[in-house]
């Protein structure tokens, strides 16, 4: 008598499981294929050439902006002032936005760091010289801060949370799918332990 009911719950539950699969997959396809590129470039990191590339640009701050600048008060806004950082933009076309710079007696260095790359920009109060500097690291150096997350702001980081969990989504429902067809697969178990073994020894034998 139950086996009707049964039946019509495996038919159930495949198609939930198989919807929520390839919903998933298709949500991380070419978020994978990237992540798993990146990692090998990551991880050879030390054995792919890279040729830095670095531009520099000097500036000198006229009267008014330095004037204004040696009266500024770093405690209530660490940021660059608006004026300075227009003028900033528009003769040495960079953009600092709201940075926070490190204010001394002496100096202003504003630290832009960026994915694939450096950047930071120093002003003297005194003499009002500004001096900037960029470091292109390449698009393989992009990638895999990319990858990793770094210095690629907020926009970037949320992209990877959701795709975690649409990484998550696509391996619990895969895992219940193995599940459901282990009956006529019988390697489908020793498959995953094998490769559950092979990461564990991996990690005990050869992570010092």
């Amino acid at each position: 008598m139950n086996k009707p009911v049964d039946a019509k719950r495996r038919s159930y539950w495949l198609k939930t499981l198989h919807e929520w699969h390839w919903i998933s997959s298709a949500l991380c396809l070419v978020g994978i294929l990237f992540f798993s590129i990146t990692g090998v470039t990551l991880n050879h990191s030390a054995q792919i050439e890279a040729s830095p590339e670095v531009i520099q640009r000097k500036a000198i701050l006229p009267d008014e902006l330095r004037t204004a600048l040696a009266g500024a008060d770093s405690a209530s806004d660490p940021a660059l002032p608006a004026a300075l950082r227009e003028w900033i933009s528009k003769t040495m076309d960079v953009e600092v936005g709201a940075r926070i710079g490190e204010w001394s007696e002496d100096e202003i260095y504003v630290s832009m760091p960026r994915a694939g790359g450096d950047a930071w920009l120093s002003i003297d109060r005194a003499s009002g010289a500004i001096e900037y500097e960029k470091t292109d690291r390449g698009w393989i150096s992009w990638f895999n801060d990319l990858h990793k997350g770094r210095n690629t702001g907020t926009a970037w980081a949320w992209f990877i949370d959701v795709f975690a969990l649409a990484c998550v989504v696509f391996s619990v429902s895969g895992f219940f799918l193995l599940q459901m067809h282990a009956r006529q697969r019988p390697m489908t178990w020793p498959m995953v332990g094998l490769g559950l073994l092979v990461m564990v020894l991996i990690a005990l034998l050869f992570i010092h």
